[in-house]
C-alpha cells in the first residue's frame, strides 16, 4: 500500500471508479460491498486529513452540496424532442413507410432499437472528460440546471474512463430507480412514518428536483444514457457505435440494445420486451426506433416537436383480474365522498394493487360494479389504478350493490347533494378526514412544499390534537416536548420539519392560495386570481361578478371561490396564518397595459418557430393570458400542425384563429 498521502488518494479514486465501472455499467462486481465501504472511508479520511487532496470528482464528492433556493434554467443547444408515437404493428409499419419515401436513395435503412425507460429524461454536458453541466429535458427546449444533484447519482461519471475525451460531449439519457430498490426505500419511509412515494418514476423525479442535493444523494438514482447532442473532437456514424463508446466511458447503457433493417424483426423485439416486462428490475412503457445512420437521420429532418426518423411503440396498459372484496367510501379536503374498491391484492406492473377510486356514485351505477364482483382492473398511464370492465359471466347471484351513505363515515355528518354535481358531500367543516386531506394538500409540493409532512405524520397529529386547521401547523415548534414523546417520532425528523415549516413561510402568492384548498381552484386558477387581485386582501373583498370576470374563471367556480372568502371559519384560519408569520406577498403584474392585455389565447398543435411554453410567455409578456380550454370568452385560438378538438371547437363558437404567420405578426415578431 502507497504511504504517500497523494499517491494513495489518487489510488482509491481510480480503484473505486473501476469498481463503480464494474457493478453498474457490466454488472461484474469484483468486490464485496463491505470492501467497497472500506476502500471509500478510507478515501474520507485521508481527505479530511489532507483537505487540498480533495478532488471535484472524487467519490467522495456524491453526497451532495448546500442547498439552493431555486434551480438556474438553460437552453438547450440542440432541443430534446419528444417522439412519436404507435401502439400496432399497423401503426409501426405506416412509420416505416414513411422514413422509406424520406431516404429513398440513401442506402439501406438500419434500426436500433431499446426500451423506452419509465423515469426523467435529463442531459450530461463533459468538457475535456468532466463533467460541467446537467440538466432536466423541461420542455425539450428549456430545462433546469441540477448539476450539484446528478452529480449524486452513482451512475453518472464525474469524470470519463480513459484518456482522449472530445471537447465537448453531451449525454442524454434517464434517470431511473430500480424497483427493488424503490420498495426498499418506501419500506424504510413506512417505519419512518413518512408518505410513500407513489411509483418509482415519481421518486425518481421529485428526488431530482430536489433543492438540497444531500436529500437526493440519499435516494437510490441511477443514469442510463440512450444518445448524444452537442458534440465536439469526435465523431460516430451511428447511434450503435456511440452507444458502444459511452459504455467504454463509464456510462450504463441498454443491455437490451439491438438493430434490424426489416419490420418483422422490429416486431419480434417489441414482442420479445414486452414479454420480459413484468421481470425487468425497472419500470419500461415500450421500445423506441430510431434510424441508425446519423447521415440518414438528418436527411430525414425533424418535425417542430419530433424527429421524423425515431418513434416510441407503446405498451398497452397492464391488466389484471381480481375481485372486488369491498367498496368503502373516503373522505377528500373538500368533503367530497369518493367510493373505492378494496380489491384481492394483485400485481399490476411491479405495483401490488389493492385499491382503486370508483370515481362517484353514477360512475358505479353506470359500470354496474358489486362487492364481490371479478373485475379487469389497469394501472391508467401505468400509473392509477383503475377498474375498468366487470366480468358479469363470473357472477354468482351472492354480489351485494353499492350505495351512498346518507351521512358521513368519518364524522357522522349529513351528506349533502348540490344541484347541478355529482359530487356528494360531508356537511361539517371539522370533519377529521377532511382536516387530515386538507393538511396534506396544504403541505404538498406544488403548494407550501413542506418537507417530512407525510400523510402518517399528518393523521397522528390530528388524532393527537395538536392540528385542527392548516394553520396549526405553525404552531407545533411551541408542542415539541409534547410531540417528542409520541412513539416513532424521532427528534432529528421534529427538526427538520421545524425547519420545512419555517422555510414555508415565504412562498410566492399563486402557491399560497393554491394550497389553501379552495375547491375547484387549481394551480392555474390560483395564478389568475393573483395576476388580477395581486393581494390576498384584494381577492378576499372581490365580488363575485369581479372574480366571473376573469378569463378562465366560469360562474360555477367564480362562485365557490366567492363563498370560500365569505366564511367566518375560512377568514380566520388566514389570518392566524398570518399572525403565525406566514407572508402573503403582494404579485407586481408584468405588464397592465401591454398591447394584449385583456386578450386570451388558447395554444393547440406543433408551432415551428416556438415551443408552446415559449409562445406563452411571449403572450404574457405582452399583457395577454394563455388557457388551456376553449370558450366564449376565448379571443384567439392559435393553431400549428395537427391541432386536434380545440380548432374545432374554436371553429363552432366562432373564435377567432391564427395560423402561425399571423399569430406572429400579431406580437411584432414579423
Amino acid at each position: 500500500m502507497n504511504t504517500n498521502p497523494k499517491k494513495r488518494a489518487q489510488e482509491l479514486r481510480e480503484q473505486l471508479e473501476h469498481h463503480n465501472y464494474l457493478y453498474y455499467v457490466l454488472d461484474k462486481p469484483e468486490i464485496s460491498d463491505a470492501d467497497y465501504d472500506d476502500l471509500f472511508d478510507e478515501l474520507s479520511r485521508l481527505e479530511a486529513e489532507h483537505p487540498e487532496l480533495r478532488t471535484p470528482d472524487s467519490p467522495t464528492q456524491r453526497v451532495g452540496a448546500a442547498p439552493v433556493t431555486k434551480f438556474p434554467t438553460c437552453k438547450h443547444i440542440i432541443p430534446m424532442l419528444s417522439l412519436g408515437k404507435c401502439t400496432t404493428s399497423e401503426e409501426f409499419r405506416e412509420f416505416n413507410t414513411r422514413v422509406k419515401g424520406l431516404l429513398a436513395g440513401t442506402g439501406k435503412i438500419e434500426y436500433s432499437i431499446e426500451p423506452k425507460y419509465d423515469g426523467l429524461a435529463v442531459t450530461l454536458i463533459y468538457k475535456n472528460g468532466s463533467l460541467e453541466i446537467g440538466a432536466t429535458r423541461g420542455d425539450g427546449f428549456t430545462g433546469e440546471v441540477v448539476t450539484e444533484n446528478l452529480k449524486t447519482v452513482r451512475t453518472v461519471p464525474l469524470k470519463l474512463r480513459g484518456h482522449d475525451f472530445p471537447k465537448t460531449i453531451e449525454v442524454r439519457g434517464e434517470v431511473i430507480i430500480y424497483n427493488a430498490d424503490f420498495e426498499k426505500f418506501n419500506k424504510q419511509r413506512l417505519d419512518s412514518n413518512l408518505e410513500l412515494f407513489a411509483n418509482p418514476r415519481n421518486m425518481a423525479a421529485g428526488s431530482l428536483r430536489q433543492l438540497d442535493s444531500r436529500i437526493t444523494a440519499g435516494r437510490p438514482l441511477r443514469f442510463i444514457a440512450y444518445g448524444i447532442g452537442v458534440i465536439e473532437g469526435i465523431s460516430f456514424d451511428g447511434h450503435h457505435e456511440t452507444m458502444k463508446y459511452l459504455k467504454s466511458v463509464g456510462f450504463q447503457v441498454s443491455e437490451f440494445l439491438k438493430s434490424s433493417e426489416a419490420t418483422d424483426g422490429v416486431e419480434s423485439y417489441y414482442e420479445d420486451i414486452l414479454s420480459k416486462r413484468d421481470s425487468l428490475p425497472y419500470d419500461i412503457d415500450g421500445i423506441v426506433i430510431k434510424v441508425d445512420s446519423y447521415r440518414q437521420q438528418a436527411a430525414a429532418g425533424i418535425l417542430s416537436r419530433s424527429p421524423r426518423w425515431a418513434i416510441a411503440w407503446k405498451f398497452p396498459a397492464i391488466q389484471r383480474t381480481t375481485i372486488i372484496e369491498d367498496i368503502k367510501v373516503q373522505v377528500g379536503r373538500t368533503g367530497i365522498l369518493t367510493p373505492v374498491a378494496y380489491l384481492k391484492p394483485v400485481e399490476v406492473g411491479g405495483v401490488t394493487v389493492s385499491r382503486a377510486t370508483l370515481h362517484n356514485e353514477q360512475e358505479v351505477e353506470r359500470k354496474d360494479i358489486r362487492v364481490g364482483d371479478t373485475v379487469i382492473i389497469q394501472r391508467a398511464g401505468d400509473v392509477i389504478p383503475a377498474v375498468v370492465k366487470v366480468i358479469t359471466e363470473k357472477r354468482s347471484g351472492h354480489e351485494k350493490k353499492f350505495t351512498m351513505p346518507l351521512k358521513c363515515p368519518e364524522c357522522g355528518s349529513p351528506v349533502q347533494r348540490v344541484e347541478g354535481e355529482v359530487a356528494v358531500r360531508c356537511s361539517s367543516l371539522y370533519c377529521p378526514a377532511q382536516i387530515t386531506e386538507k393538511i396534506t394538500h396544504f403541505g404538498s409540493r406544488s403548494a407550501m412544499d413542506i418537507e417530512g409532512l407525510g400523510y402518517r405524520t399528518i393523521e397522528l397529529f390530528v388524532e393527537k390534537g395538536f392540528i385542527k386547521d392548516i394553520s396549526d401547523l405553525y404552531l407545533l415548534p411551541s408542542k415539541r416536548e409534547e410531540i417528542l414523546q409520541i412513539d416513532r417520532m424521532g427528534e432529528k425528523s421534529f427538526t427538520n420539519l421545524e425547519t420545512a415549516l419555517e422555510n414555508s413561510k415565504k412562498r410566492e402568492l399563486p402557491r399560497i392560495i393554491y394550497a389553501l384548498g379552495i375547491p375547484g381552484v387549481g394551480e392555474t386558477t390560483a395564478y389568475l386570481l393573483t395576476e388580477q387581485f395581486t393581494s390576498i386582501e384584494r381577492l378576499m373583498k372581490a365580488g363575485e361578478e369581479e372574480i366571473n370576470d376573469i378569463k378562465g374563471i366560469g360562474p360555477i367556480l367564480a362562485h365557490s371561490i366567492h363563498t370560500f372568502f365569505r366564511d367566518e371559519y375560512n377568514v380566520a384560519v388566514i389570518n392566524k396564518l398570518k399572525k403565525y408569520g406566514v407572508e402573503f406577498p403582494v404579485m407586481i403584474s408584468e405588464n397592465k397595459h401591454g398591447p394584449l392585455t385583456g386578450k386570451t389565447f388558447v395554444l393547440t398543435g406543433a408551432l415551428d418557430s416556438c415551443s408552446r411554453s415559449e409562445a406563452q410567455k411571449e403572450i404574457e409578456k405582452l399583457g395577454g393570458k394563455v388557457t388551456s380550454s376553449v370558450s366564449q370568452k376565448t379571443d384567439y385560438v392559435v393553431a400549428g400542425a395537427d391541432p386536434g378538438s380545440k380548432l374545432d371547437k374554436a371553429n363552432k363558437l366562432g373564435v377567432t384563429v391564427l395560423d402561425e404567420s399571423e399569430f406572429k405578426k400579431l406580437l411584432g415578431l414579423k
